[in-house]
């Protein structure tokens, strides 16, 4: 008997048929003789449809109340597959973030989880009840819903997943499993059966949409091995309910990967823009009063390159921000002028940022002159470069990024089974 929390996406709970089909996989593991907990998303569109009217409502609305609204799409849900899971003979009950409860920070909106007390949902198991729980929310210190931003019913199950010490938590979502890049980029993309929590988490963070970065952060902080797997597949299928390596990806501690490729997959992330302040002084403090600001405005900055001069008086500073705060950036940068001394600002949009990802490159030379060689025999030019142990991002113009990650893909060999 293992303990599983199950994790169900918006797209897997979308209608009424839908949400049978997640409650045939529930049954599944409950007939094996599992405990388990069910997190669920809310009906996909629903969240949009409940943003949109909070904006249509006030467009300068209180946060506290934009939660109270939009946490009420996962209450549908989970309410609507306890009721699915009765009527299967499965004993069920929904509850609310709330009631469990999973205590947040007061940041409405994007709230982070500051701690859960597991032994309601153990007391639940003892009763043989599958808990049903309504991801994306908490109860912040004021005692108010308080929802975690995009994504975060993902993050709600791998938190859950911990605080009842679960032998593995199952997010069910519209893929198989994680692959080594986007298929629709690149059809001969495989399925991993094996990433490791530091891979996924550089998946994640540099595009790929499987996971959401915090539940990554989280699983790696617990050592919750998690596994991605399909709603969408029978539940009944042969392998399905196997409880130690069910199909899909197994998202795991590096000591886990017996064979440790040197690259694991290539991700991609589109809608980068780049700055560049031209004849900068070479001084202390400059960096500080360009990413100071930009900072307290919530711009995130990513790839940076500095270019001093000869005599080490003037410098160039390029940098990378999503192309959505380009125009605040830039505003930004303008205001802060004076105390900066630069002589001009550029800007660009539509780039990309292409990464090799894998734990193996800590210990093998030449990964990135093998990149930097097959993107230079494809005529695509690199703007930035940045690297980390076990990451090289690569920044170049948009038209160029399919065919750089099918020319990446290929030289590492990911396209071989």
């Amino acid at each position: 008997m293992a303990r599983i929390v199950m994790k169900f996406g918006g797209t897997s709970v979308a209608d009424i048929d839908r949400i049978r089909n997640v409650a045939r996989h529930v049954k599944r593991e409950v007939d094996a003789g599992h405990e388990v907990a069910v997190v669920v998303s809310a009906m996909a569109g629903k969240t949009n449809e409940l943003v949109t009217w909070t904006r249509a409502a006030s467009p300068m609305h209180d946060a506290r109340e934009y939660d109270a609204v939009v946490a009420s799409g996962e209450q549908v849900t989970a309410g609507l597959l306890a009721i699915t899971l009765q009527s299967m003979g499965v004993h069920a009950r929904s509850w609310q973030g709330w009631q469990i409860p999973i205590r947040t920070d007061n940041a409405h909106g994007a709230a982070r989880i500051t701690e859960i007390d597991g032994s309601f949902l153990v007391k639940r198991f003892g009763e043989s009840q599958v808990a049903v729980i309504a991801g994306f929310q908490g109860l912040g210190p004021d005692n108010r819903i308080a929802t975690l931003g995009r994504g975060g019913s993902d993050t709600s199950a791998v938190a859950i997943a911990a605080a009842v010490k679960a032998d593995r938590c199952d997010i069910y979502t519209d893929v198989d499993g994680v692959y080594t890049t986007d298929p629709r980029v690149e059809p001969k993309a495989r399925r991993l059966s094996k990433i490791s929590f530091e891979e996924m988490l550089e998946m994640a963070s540099l595009g790929a949409k499987v996971l959401q970065v915090r539940s990554v952060e989280l699983a790696m902080v617990h050592k919750v091995r998690t596994f991605v797997r399909s709603s969408f597949e029978d539940p009944d299928a042969p392998g399905m309910g196997d409880p130690i390596n069910p199909p899909g990806t197994l998202i795991c501690d590096e000591e886990e990967i017996v064979e440790q490729q040197v690259v694991t997959g290539i991700a991609y992330a589109k809608d980068e823009a780049q700055i560049s302040l031209r004849r900068l002084a070479d001084r202390p403090g400059v960096s500080a009063a360009i990413f100071g600001p930009l900072a307290e405005t919530h711009i995130n900055v990513d790839m940076i390159v500095q270019n001093v001069s000869e005599d080490g008086s003037k410098t160039d500073m390029t940098f990378t921000v999503p192309t959505g705060d380009l125009d605040k950036a830039v505003a930004v940068l303008e205001k802060a002028k004076a105390e900066v001394g630069f002589d001009a600002i550029q800007s660009e949009a539509g780039l990309v940022k292409v990464s090799v990802i894998g734990i193996g490159m800590r210990s093998h030379a030449g990964v990135a002159a093998t990149a930097f060689k097959a993107l230079a025999d494809k005529g695509i030019n690199i703007r930035a470069i940045t690297t980390s142990e076990i990451k090289i991002s690569i920044l170049i113009d948009g038209p160029y990024a399919e065919l750089a990650v099918r020319t990446l893909h290929s030289v590492y060999g990911l396209d071989k089974s």
